[in-house]
């Protein structure tokens, strides 16, 4: 008898695996990166292909077999709606993720940035943050805010090079977003020469 773990979980992404079946791109906040397969999902009967869109928020049932992880079950927490330009940046970052993660490994910072994020730009709406005063798009700058926490918690760029407390917690309040904005060619630079830097 398999173990079924429930975790909260994003879907990066997914493929098409056979005629009904589709893998999931996951980050799981119990085991970070991880690669389900669904089976059955693509059918209309299928109660998870709603929760288990692109871009969304899910709670997800997983069983580890002998091939792999195997998604049981998936019921939706926040699905990817709201301004066209909020889900384009996180399926950026999803990408960028998934690019970047090798490996199965919890990491309760990067799970809790993406969650976070995934929050401010599936909530933006082209409408300004709570207490946003700033002069920039704010999706722009939430994006940038999770890359830089991303390539940080990966160990890709260090808070010492930016001098800044964006990284001591998750949160994309409007006054984090404001300090990210007064920085942002900082931040962008840093970004740059990190990601060239993983070849990737």
């Amino acid at each position: 008898m398999y173990q079924k773990y429930q975790t909260d979980a994003l879907v990066l992404g997914s493929r098409e695996s056979g005629e009904n079946d589709r893998v999931f791109i996951l980050f799981t906040y119990e085991f970070g990166l991880v690669r389900a397969c669904a089976t059955a999902v693509r059918k209309e009967t299928s109660r998870m292909r709603y929760a288990l869109q692109n871009y969304a928020r899910a709670n997800a049932a997983l069983v580890r077999g002998k091939r792999g992880w195997r998604l049981a079950g998936a019921s939706a927490i926040k699905n990817a709606h709201g301004d066209p330009r909020g889900v384009a940046a996180f399926a950026r970052i999803s990408e960028l993720v998934s690019r970047l993660v090798q490996g199965e490994e919890a990491n309760p910072y990067l799970f809790a940035a993406l969650a976070e994020a995934h929050e401010a730009l599936m909530s933006a709406q082209g409408r300004p943050a709570s207490g946003w005063q700033g002069h920039s798009d704010i999706i722009g700058v939430i994006e940038i805010v999770c890359v830089a926490r991303i390539l940080y918690t990966l160990g890709y760029i260090s808070t010492e090079a930016l001098s800044t407390a964006l990284f001591t917690h998750t949160a994309y309040t409007g006054e984090s977003l404001l300090e990210a904005e007064t920085m942002k060619d900082k931040l962008l630079s840093s970004i740059n020469r990190a990601i060239a830097e993983t070849h990737l």
